[in-house]
């Protein structure tokens, strides 16, 4: 079969089956294309709590799935391929935030949704890229432990300067490697465009940037905008969904150092396999973990509101 050929059997399969199709806005072009939902993890994990369907199949990573399946607890989730992880989701564990809560007993953990289902259990509340700043404002508490991306933190830090937020070393190791060299060459070589870029940069490149924002942040902001070239800082394949979605704009990466190589790990026979059984992985979480690391999203979702 080719690419169309397995698209439209793909296409058939997942509604004799019930199943719903979610893909993250970093994978293939082909596999967003077959997808019921793309989005960034939150917004999927929220689309999927929401469909008819009893199975839910997850074009991401584990995180991403297990989010999905602590917000649909009666439905079915499969992540489409088994090796797709997140260096820094796997970064800190239940453990290593324990020792630190115990020794900053007086701290709010805010989670950064890239994070096991297993560490949110011991978190106050969650946040996403583009939800953090509102949220950290809401909250009552004063002292703030955010986790695990140090670059994120600094910028809600900065946003948010009546707290006092307290940051690890972690983070995203394909966003902080770009650093602000790269950035002001890019603006150089492409003078007319804005320069528009993901928080999990590190402080340095952000500086350079017209626009801070979420992955959807950044969608939204180059399809509305009345400006006709930008540069992309986050995950190469959004420079070149944008560039689908406005045939009119151009759109130049920031730097090939951004590619996920786990979200590249999904491929479109992976989606096919899932769909005849001969693929993927159910994603299974203990009653414990439901309801502990559920707690924290139900903040998010109360303080987001």
């Amino acid at each position: 079969m080719n690419i169309a050929q397995l698209q439209q059997e793909i296409i058939r399969l997942k509604k004799e089956k019930d199943v719903c199709i979610l893909a993250h806005s970093y994978q293939a072009r082909e596999i967003c294309e077959i997808a019921d939902y793309t989005g960034d993890s939150y917004k999927l994990s929220v689309d999927a709590s929401k469909v008819d369907q009893k199975n839910i199949l997850m074009c991401g990573v584990r995180f991403m799935a297990e989010t999905c399946k602590l917000l649909s607890p009666d439905k079915r989730v499969i992540l489409a391929q088994p090796l797709a992880g997140c260096e820094m989701a796997d970064q800190m564990d239940r453990e290593l935030i324990g020792a630190v809560k115990e020794q900053y007993p007086d701290y709010a953990v805010v989670a950064y949704i890239n994070t096991t289902a297993d560490l949110k259990t011991i978190c106050d509340v969650c946040v996403t890229s583009s939800s953090a700043v509102q949220i950290v404002n809401r909250m009552e508490d004063k002292n703030i432990l955010f986790i695990p991306d140090c670059n994120l933190g600094s910028f809600v830090a900065k946003q948010c300067p009546d707290k006092n937020i307290k940051l690890l070393n972690g983070g995203c190791p394909i966003h902080a490697a770009v650093t602000a060299e790269e950035a002001k060459k890019a603006k150089a070589l492409y003078p007319d465009a804005e320069l528009l870029v993901h928080p999990e940069c590190v402080p340095e490149v952000c500086a350079e940037a017209d626009y801070i924002g979420s992955t959807s942040g950044i969608m939204n902001y180059a399809v509305k905008s009345d400006k006709k070239e930008f540069i992309i800082g986050t995950e190469i394949s959004i420079a070149e969904h944008l560039q689908y979605m406005c045939p009119d704009k151009v759109f130049h990466p920031l730097s090939l150092k951004l590619i996920c190589s786990n979200m590249k790990a999904t491929t479109l026979m992976d989606v096919y396999n899932c769909l005849t059984g001969n693929g993927g992985e159910d994603i299974e979480l203990d009653e414990a973990t439901l309801r502990d690391a559920k707690k924290c999203i139900n903040e998010m979702i109360r303080l987001g509101e």
